[in-house]
Order: C-alpha cells, then sequence, then structure tokens
C-alpha cells in the first residue's frame, strides 16, 4: 500500500465534517458527558439528608446508587449495538433526555421506593452514553488524534463526579437536596435541546460517505455478523483485559483514597473528601495527557500506542507503590499525585486500540464491550478486593499491593503488540474502516 507500517489512512474517497464543527460536535457530546456522571453522581451528596428524612438503611441507601450501575453493566452492550444500527446522534438524543426527566423524577419523588424507580431509569439513560458517544466523536476527527480524544472523552466521567458532588452537595446546604438533583436535571435538559440545534446525522453525514452513514445503515448486517468483529482477533481481546485490569488500581485508590487520608492523616470525612476529590481530577487529567502524549509519538507508526500503554502500566506501578510504601508525608502525597496521572493514562491508547482494531459501523459496541470489561476486571472488583485485603493487613498495605496489577495489564498489552500488526492485516480494518473513525 506504500505506506509505514501499523498507520491508519482514510479509507479511499472519506471526507470528514469541518474541523471547527467536530469541535463543536465534541463539546456538545462531552458535555453531556458531565450531565451523565453528574446526574449519577449528585446522590452521593445527599446521602445524609435522605437517610435523616426517610429514615433509610445504609443498604437501602446503597442500593439507590449500585442500580444505576447494575443497569449500566447489564443494557451497554445490547444498546449500543441497537445504537450503531439506529443512528448515533438520535441514540444521544433519547438517552440524554431519558436520564434528565429521571434525574427530576429524583427530585420529585416521595420515598425510597419512587428514589429506586427513578434510579432504574437513570441507569437506563446511562447505560450505553459513553460508549456510543466516543464512537461518535472518533467518527468525525482523523485517526490520528484517537488516543487524545478518547482520554479527553472518558476523563469527562471523572470530571463530572467531582462536579455533581461538589455542585449538588453545595446546593442542598442552601436549597435542599430536592433541587440538587432538580439543578442536574436542568442542566441535563439545557444540553439536550443545545445538542438538537447543533447537531444531526444529516450534518456529520453530508461531508462524504463518513462512518456515520455507514453507522446508519448497519441495521442490514444480522445481530451475529455486528457482534462478531467485537471479539475477533487477540489483539482487540488484550487491549479490553489490559484496560480494565489497569482500572482497577484507578478504582481501588479512588475508593479508599478518603479513608486512607482519614486513617493515616487525622483527616475529618470532609477534610478527607475534598483531599480524595484532587486526587481523582489527578487521574481525570492523565487521561487526557496521557493521550495527548500517545497520539504524538505513534502518529506514524500506530503499533507504539501498545508501547504507551505498557510505560503508563509500569510507572503507575512504580510510582504509586513507592508512595503506598512512604510514611505519611509530603513526600508520599507527591508520589501519589505524581502516580495518580499514570493510573488511567492507558484509558486513551486502549480506546485507540480498540477501535483501530474494529470496524467504525461497530464502534458504538465495540466501546460498550470496553466499557463493561472495564468494570467486571478493574472498576467493579478493585474497591471490594482491596478492602478484603484491607481487613487482613490493614489498608496501607492493600493499597501497596493494588498497584501491582498494573504488571498484569502492561503484559496483557504486551501480548496484544505481539498480534497486533497480523490482526490487521488478517482483518482488512485498516484498509477498510480504520482510518475515518
Amino acid at each position: 500500500m506504500g505506506m509505514p507500517l501499523h498507520q491508519e489512512p482514510l479509507p479511499e474517497g472519506a471526507v470528514l465534517p469541518p474541523r471547527g464543527y467536530a469541535w463543536i460536535v465534541f463539546a456538545c457530546t462531552f458535555g453531556l458527558l458531565l450531565s451523565d456522571y453528574m446526574s449519577r453522581q449528585v446522590l452521593n451528596a445527599v446521602f445524609p439528608l435522605l437517610k435523616a428524612e426517610w429514615g433509610l438503611s445504609d443498604t437501602e441507601l446503597g442500593s439507590l446508587a449500585g442500580v444505576v450501575a447494575l443497569m449500566v453493566g447489564l443494557l451497554t452492550v445490547p444498546l449500543s449495538v441497537l445504537a450503531d444500527r439506529w443512528g448515533r446522534v438520535r441514540s444521544i438524543v433519547l438517552m440524554a433526555a431519558l436520564w434528565s426527566l429521571a434525574t427530576l423524577g429524583c427530585a420529585l419523588a416521595e420515598g425510597y421506593g419512587q428514589m429506586l424507580l427513578a434510579r432504574f431509569f437513570v441507569g437506563i439513560g446511562e447505560a450505553a452514553y459513553g460508549s456510543v458517544g466516543v464512537a461518535l466523536i472518533l467518527s468525525i476527527f482523523p485517526s490520528h488524534l484517537r488516543a487524545t480524544l478518547t482520554g479527553a472523552f472518558m476523563a469527562g466521567g471523572a470530571f463530572g463526579s467531582v462536579l455533581g458532588m461538589a455542585l449538588g452537595g453545595a446546593i442542598a446546604a442552601k436549597l435542599g437536596w430536592r433541587w440538587s438533583f432538580g439543578a442536574m436535571a436542568l442542566f441535563g435538559f439545557a444540553l439536550v435541546v443545545l445538542y438538537m440545534l447543533l447537531v444531526s446525522e444529516r450534518r456529520l453525514s453530508s461531508a462524504g460517505p463518513a462512518p456515520s452513514r455507514r453507522a446508519a445503515g448497519a441495521g442490514e448486517r444480522s445481530w451475529q455478523a455486528a457482534l462478531r468483529p467485537l471479539v475477533g482477533s487477540r489483539s482487540v481481546l488484550c487491549a479490553y483485559a489490559g484496560s480494565g485490569l489497569q482500572l482497577f488500581v484507578m478504582a481501588s485508590v479512588i475508593a479508599w483514597m478518603p479513608s486512607f487520608m482519614n486513617r493515616y492523616y487525622g483527616m475529618p470525612a470532609d477534610r478527607a473528601g475534598a483531599a480524595a476529590a484532587v486526587f481523582v481530577l489527578l487521574g481525570g487529567a492523565g487521561m487526557v495527557l496521557c493521550g495527548v502524549v500517545t497520539d504524538r509519538v505513534s502518529r506514524h507508526d500506530g503499533a507504539r500506542k501498545w508501547n504507551s500503554a505498557i510505560a503508563y502500566c509500569l510507572l503507575a506501578c512504580i510510582l504509586l507503590g513507592a508512595g503506598f510504601s512512604l510514611p505519611p508525608g509530603p513526600a508520599q502525597l507527591a508520589l501519589l499525585g505524581v502516580g495518580m496521572l499514570f493510573a488511567a493514562g492507558t484509558s486513551g491508547p486502549a480506546g485507540a486500540m480498540v477501535a483501530n482494531l474494529t470496524p467504525a459501523w461497530c464502534h458504538g459496541a465495540a466501546f460498550a464491550v470496553l466499557t463493561l470489561v472495564n468494570n467486571l476486571l478493574g472498576l467493579a472488583p478493585g474497591p471490594f478486593l482491596t478492602g478484603a485485603l484491607a481487613d487482613r493487613i490493614g489498608l496501607a498495605g492493600a493499597l501497596q499491593l493494588a498497584p501491582l496489577l498494573a504488571l498484569g495489564a502492561g503484559m496483557l498489552f504486551a501480548l496484544g503488540r505481539r498480534n497486533y500488526a497480523a490482526d490487521l492485516a488478517r482483518l482488512g480494518v485498516a484498509a477498510d474502516d480504520q482510518g475515518a473513525a
């Protein structure tokens, strides 16, 4: 083909939307992701108020949060496949409208049962948004920006979580907990209206045979044909698993950092939570920065994305492991802060690999599988297993061991790299869809 090995070119005849309009679409889609996580996490900020007003148990409070995660886990893949077939823009508008309406329902709930039902629909609305949103964004930018865009988009989850808890708590303190949910709902509705005014399937596809048009025609394929490319190579399986295992480390640190600050630095709960939020923001910033670096070093050789992911795994393991081994103090906090920049740094490279190894018309479903594996291998078991280990050897000891999972993630990325070139050649993705996505 006369091009450097592993480069991901645009398919012949493909024309992307104007760059300025593409960034407008990114901003609108990213804004809705913030709304997604703000609506999800605002509940945590008002737990004490709900417990006092309704006399809820901790189990009932936990179920209000857990039902959203449950619906995301169950529905992310099937709803993403449907969105690829029905149209990503229409699906995004419908999803955002649903979770905003359900969040308004939370504000109007008169008891635990009504709140649980409203949170159930919040989960349905949010289930596939992350995967469909990133698939839409990748479809309108050049392929050499994939790691940057994926990392930046996924970082919105961290930023939205912090905003939801901070703003929700501040609003609840002044106006009551119902206004916390109401404000998140109004923010979501405003963004839905803005999205409908600025983004459409017609405008995205008018530039030429871009992936949004092919995605809209994906309904002509059978369900079996739609699902087969998602697990069709060793490399993509390694990208899924490596990403999930690395997020085990990120999830463990974020979940237990407030307790760590409370137990080892003597901070009260409010200060410990604020300190932990700084580490969450560092993790989000790291997703963006690592994605940018990955795209720069791999612009002319896509295989370097794997090298970047391996490097981030090793750095996170060394810095976090060493940080938690130090006694409490400024040196420990500095090492942990730098380590958090790399803890989720593989998000951008892993997302780019998944996009490179799957056809553009099923990218929504591919990112749904990535989301599912991230939850099954990392986000769900990380806090639980680290807590179980802490019961036996103490929290500091458990957090010293948790970063070792990054070594396993690095090994999976190394295995994926070995098969990458052969899988691209066998699947023919580079020639067909890769560069357009």
